[in-house]
């Protein structure tokens, strides 16, 4: 179970990182913004799928063994379903309705999100390799 909460931990570390360092950026930088940010927004909601299972999954195979460690990827399965399900729309609609300041607000919230949720994955990720 231990080895197994490292493959997904690791699997969700780094997706994390490729996501939010690479992907975007990459995004951003190879298209024209009229095309990128409608990319990044049909992208959001998938990976947002990928953080939860890999989180609950890491979770549920911690429970036994780690609790504070499956109680940060609860609290990143937590904070996932809030990013997804109401942050990410209020994003959009401040993007819709051209509110650029409550859009580089509430884009800064999720950047601290994911930020805080790659950071957690790399302390549960530290507990298991027993560092």
């Amino acid at each position: 179970m231990e080895i197994a909460a490292l493959l997904i931990t690791a699997l969700l570390f780094g997706g994390m990182v490729l996501y939010a360092f690479g992907f975007a950026a990459f995004v951003f930088s190879a298209l024209p913004g009229e095309t990128a940010g409608p990319l990044i927004r049909k992208a959001f909601p998938h990976f947002y799928l990928f953080v939860l299972a890999c989180a609950m999954l890491a979770a549920v195979l911690l429970a036994l063994n780690d609790l504070l460690g499956a109680g940060i990827m609860a609290a990143i399965v937590l904070s996932t379903i809030y990013a997804r399900q109401i942050l990410m729309p209020a994003i959009n609609a401040a993007t819709d309705a051209g509110e650029k300041r409550r859009f580089k607000w509430l884009h800064g919230l999720s950047v601290a999100i994911t930020l805080a949720h790659i950071g957690g994955a790399a302390v549960v990720l530290v507990r298991l390799a027993g560092a």
